[in-house]
């Protein structure tokens, strides 16, 4: 039973361990490591410690020295992995006498460090070069040849991360693993499309299939309408039949989900994810979707959370069946919770908030007391007889999680901004989200994976009162890596300063990437690709990225703007008065029409188009080089450099000849003339490291101080008088796509930069 303990201790399951006692030798030898890595570990052997002393004890036959040895390398973290232990075994084999400490080391990859961020972009150069015959034979490439190629540049990366790595990179690129998938193209997909089948899809259809959410796992198989008692885990009870019978009856069979938004913050990037899950189920399988408030905490909601968030279920092109309030049910929730002390199932305890925290308080004194007693002191509470913090409502049940007797209710004298002044007791999330979905006939109750450890109190409570009750599916979440969502911590970076408010552009609540100048198409596509598995994701803001740039490249209308603006005089311009030329909106789709912009004597050029002495690799603007001008059919030589006292360039003069009767320039610059000056503002990542929250110190701690720059005195071609409300989006040519701020005015123009034209080769 001792040795039974002892491998248990270092993660050994029960079985595994009942299994290394029966072999003498094993166990011998491995209760001599234990022993010896207890004394190297200060007493503290961890998991992934503990896996490694195992594979020493079963597959390393060298001397006790050399066991000692591994032992110590092992214990200390500088062999972490069982690719570097195996290494470690290979190089003892073979030396087993003299050893060398610094062949050893460098051996088995002591001191090298290979992150996660290396083995992700070893994987993206990989893919890349190997992309032609990955989109060829799609799931049948040769994918153990990938991780190869990998492993050859990153020889210690850890074999699970990489595998995973290569896995996720291979989905974004083909889609999930379905049997079409998998299939290589046939020779009719690759041959040319007749007339009917190259008809391009309408607006409507592309958009569709862009903010379909791809089902991958457990989630394609979800239960029809009507039959719950067939899924995992549901609980039936005698009466679920004939409940199961009279929902079906009343809702005629149809999907039915909800998006339950908690309105005490505003919407971020994950809850796109759900808006897109809950509506897009629905509307796939011709159901209907609520949107409903989860109202049950008066301190924290304000109106603006309510408008915000159906502002942002609506942005993103998703129209709610019906707005509903859970506060809407308060006095049927109410009548519930009665019903529920009447059938021995919930009592009114008196213990305070600390002691009943956390999932091993100690046994309530009170839950055994009278029903009529309990009934008594509910009413009471009801009335505002009882101080808040003085008694809660709790329910006779334990989690999954071995939270015992949750609260359903408690008291808190504040008014509510739906219910006003009308009750002084409200529900918690656990009592009230369950038979929400309940009276709204939810189908589907579908959530994300930590609301697990909840499932049964779901099933439990409807049960109890022998109401209908819903499925509940929980899903992984979608987090981004470079960012924070949660609502406390956003409101802590506003309460430091470091960001403005919610919809700071830095930020990922969909305000914030809305003010940024994200198309809705985009966030919706985005989502698309990262599908909904059961697992929870975490990506990166790349991918987001490439989603927008694919929707803005097809939307947002080019103009020419310069951010640090340099003077050019042409001493021989051709006409007295401005040319006005017409520039196409969308180059590569005519039937967007075109825009008008002067050209006059006096044009302004970036700063870094220009440079008096440059190399044979700098191909724009210098003394003895010439370059064109989009859009005009001209090219600018230098004629004259003026600079100031302290020898700073001030303007340049210049003189302009026809393109077609000069050597064609090797390089073509945009320019404005008569431009309108406005205010740029250029945001960059806020977050330096990939995982803030993980950076000792905390996320306020890794915040950069460069993620805003502001450029007062930018210039940008007068096109946009009449066609720049807040929002707008443009790509300014060579520069980046850029949106016009809410708080901009006619007074002075502010445009946000959304992104570059493509991925920042430094990123």
């Amino acid at each position: 039973m001792d040795d039974l303990r002892l491998f248990q201790s270092i993660g050994l399951s029960e079985a595994k361990a009942k299994e290394t006692a029966k072999n003498s030798a094993l166990s011998k030898n491995l209760t001599w490591i234990i022993t010896e890595a207890t004394t190297l570990c200060s007493g503290h052997i961890s998991k992934q410690i503990g896996v490694l002393l195992y594979h020493v004890a079963t597959r390393f036959k060298g001397s006790q020295d050399n066991t000692k040895l591994l032992l110590s390398y092992v214990c200390t973290e500088k062999i972490v992995s069982e690719l570097q232990l195996n290494a470690a075994f290979d190089f003892l084999k073979r030396y087993p006498l003299d050893i060398n400490v610094t062949e050893f080391e460098t051996s088995c990859g002591v001191g090298v460090v290979v992150t996660t961020k290396d083995i992700e972009d070893e994987v993206t150069k990989v893919i890349n070069a190997h992309k032609i015959e990955i989109l060829e034979k799609r799931y049948k490439c040769n994918i153990g040849s990938i991780i190869g190629s990998v492993r050859a540049s990153l020889k210690w990366a850890d074999g699970k991360i990489l595998k995973s790595e290569v896995d996720k990179q291979l989905e974004l690129l083909l889609g999930p693993r379905t049997a079409e998938a998998n299939a290589p193209k046939s020779a009719e997909a690759k041959a040319p499309k007749q007339k009917k089948a190259a008809a391009k899809p309408t607006n409507d259809t592309v958009e569709e299939e862009e903010s379909s959410v791809k089902l991958i796992g457990a989630a394609c198989n979800f239960h029809k309408p009507g039959m719950n008692h067939l899924t995992k885990n549901y609980v039936v009870t005698p009466k679920t039949m004939e409940l199961l019978k009279k929902h079906l009856e009343e809702t005629g069979g149809r999907v039915i989900t909800r998006f339950p938004p908690e309105p005490n913050g505003i919407l971020h990037i994950g809850h796109a994810k759900a808006i897109n899950f809950n509506f897009g189920y629905a509307k796939a399988h011709d159901g209907i979707t609520y949107l409903r408030y989860d109202d049950t905490n008066p301190e924290k909601e304000e109106e603006k959370f309510f408008v915000g968030i159906r502002e942002m279920v609506e942005w993103l092109g998703f129209k709610p069946y019906a707005v509903k309030f859970s506060s809407d049910y308060f006095p049927l929730l109410y009548k519930h919770a009665v019903e529920l002390i009447k059938r021995g199932h919930a009592y009114v305890c008196h213990q305070q908030y600390e002691e009943i925290k956390g999932h091993n308080p100690p046994p309530s004194p009170w839950r055994d007391r009278p029903i009529e007693e309990s009934l008594r002191l509910f009413e009471d509470m009801s009335k505002g007889k009882i101080d808040e913090g003085m008694a809660t409502l709790r329910m006779k049940l334990t989690m999954e999680d071995s939270k015992q007797d949750p609260v359903a209710y408690r008291i808190k004298f504040t008014p509510h901004p739906n219910s006003k002044d009308q009750w002084c007791i409200y529900p918690t999330y656990d009592y009230t989200h369950c038979l929400c979905d309940s009276i709204e006939n939810i189908s589907h109750s579908l959530c994300t994976k930590e609301f697990q450890a909840r499932r049964s109190s779901y099933y439990w409570l409807c049960n109890c009162l022998d109401l209908y009750c819903p499925v509940q599916w929980e899903y992984g979440r979608m987090n981004l890596s470079y960012t924070v969502v949660s609502k406390r911590k956003i409101a802590k970076l506003i309460a430091a300063g470091i960001v403005d408010d919610w919809d700071d552009p830095r930020l990922y609540t969909l305000t914030a990437l809305r003010r940024r100048g994200f198309p809705p198409e985009a966030i919706n596509k985005f989502c698309a690709k990262a599908g909904v598995t059961m697992a929870q994701t975490m990506l990166h803001p790349d991918l987001l990225d490439s989603c927008v740039r694919d929707v803005l490249n097809q939307t947002a209308r080019r103009i020419m703007a310069v951010l640090e603006p340099l003077k050019v005089v042409i001493t021989n311009f051709m006409s007295e008065s401005p040319i006005m030329l017409e520039v196409p909106n969308i180059p590569h789709d005519p039937g967007q029409g075109v825009h008008r912009v002067p050209f006059d004597r006096i044009i302004y050029i970036e700063q870094s188009d220009f440079k008096k002495e440059a190399d044979s690799q700098y191909r724009r603007l210098t003394v003895k080089q010439s370059v064109g001008l989009r859009h005009t059919g001209y090219v600018i030589t230098v004629t004259d450099v003026i600079k100031d006292s302290s020898g700073n360039i001030q303007e340049l003069h210049a003189t302009c000849e026809e393109s077609k009767k000069v050597a064609k320039p090797k390089a073509f610059i945009h320019w404005v003339s008569n431009p309108v000056k406005c205010e740029v503002r250029i945001y960059d990542r806020l977050f330096e490291h990939e995982f803030p929250e993980q950076v000792p110190g905390g996320f306020l701690c890794d915040c950069r101080k460069d993620s805003l720059t502001v450029i007062n005195d930018a210039m940008v071609d007068r096109s946009i008088e009449g066609n720049s409300k807040p929002l707008t989006k443009f790509q300014f040519e060579r520069i980046g796509y850029f949106c016009v701020d809410t708080n901009s005015a006619n007074a002075k123009m502010i445009f946000n930069k959304t992104m570059g034209l493509k991925e920042d080769a430094g990123k």
